[in-house]
């Protein structure tokens, strides 16, 4: 599905087929804000609290309730209702202690995992771009439209710079430091953010480069009990070498 146009307000029949809403019963949705993810890839933070962790009934309560600053986005309260919460934000239940972290799934597309308090800490943000600033220093630019700053001594041979595009850093959510690099290569531990195997997590088999530019890349996977697959480069993240630095739903 495209973005949307420049309307404050979204049909409810034209929302994402994943987002747990009574399209014949209510005309219109709301429309998440302008932020880190499209409207097709996030759920709207009042859509999360009414529709899925049914803490209100009603919209006006889940917006009273998301007003008040009992929720967590990535660490921070986040008092918009409209928020985009995206892939692997992690959702903070501030009166309960729980967390979670928005994955890919097989049946939802995206829907909220519960993870262990200790985990909400850190976020794995895939490099979609770099970018070489004023002094010679790097800038990643992040699926979740962070940008994080690489420091190199000297420009002419940048020795820090071992990050490339596709590949996933692991942040602090505390100080936005880079904890740790996983790059997309032969061997490394992915899950599929779209496409039919959307939520499939596998181990990289093969990257196979297409001869035709218009053409995406095709990686081939094979899962834990040794079922290969295919799915396009774009679908394509990152989440361990030996093992998944995150917890994952039973099953994947």
């Amino acid at each position: 599905m495209a973005r949307m146009g420049g309307s404050r307000h979204l049909k409810a029949l034209a929302a994402p087929e994943f987002w747990p809403i009574l399209r014949k019963e209510y005309k219109w949705v709301v429309k998440p804000s302008p932020g880190p993810h499209p409207i097709e890839r996030c759920i709207p933070l009042l859509i999360l609290v009414r529709d899925v962790f049914k803490y209100a009934k009603t919209g006006r309560e889940a917006r009273r309730l998301i007003g008040e600053g009992h929720f967590k986005i990535d660490g921070r309260i986040v008092r918009d209702y409209k928020f985009p919460v995206g892939l692997m934000d992690v959702v903070e239940i501030i009166d309960t202690g729980e967390a979670y972290r928005v994955l890919p799934t097989p049946t939802r597309v995206l829907w909220p995992h519960k993870i262990p308090v200790e985990e909400a800490s850190i976020k794995p943000c895939q490099i979609r771009g770099k970018t070489t600033v004023k002094g010679g220093h790097i800038q990643l630019n992040l699926h979740d439209g962070r940008n994080i700053l690489v420091r190199v001594a000297d420009p002419r041979n940048p020795v820090e710079d071992v990050y490339e595009t596709n590949g996933t850093v692991i942040i602090s959510l505390k100080d936005r430091s880079v904890l740790n690099y996983i790059p997309l290569k032969e061997g490394v531990i992915v899950i599929v953010t779209g496409g039919r195997n959307v939520g499939r997590v596998g181990r990289v088999v093969e990257i196979i480069p297409s001869a035709l530019k218009r053409r995406k890349h095709i990686v081939t996977l094979e899962d834990s009990a040794s079922r290969r697959f295919q799915t396009s480069l774009e679908y394509v993240f990152p989440i361990g070498v030996e093992k998944p630095v995150i917890s994952l739903y039973e099953g994947a």
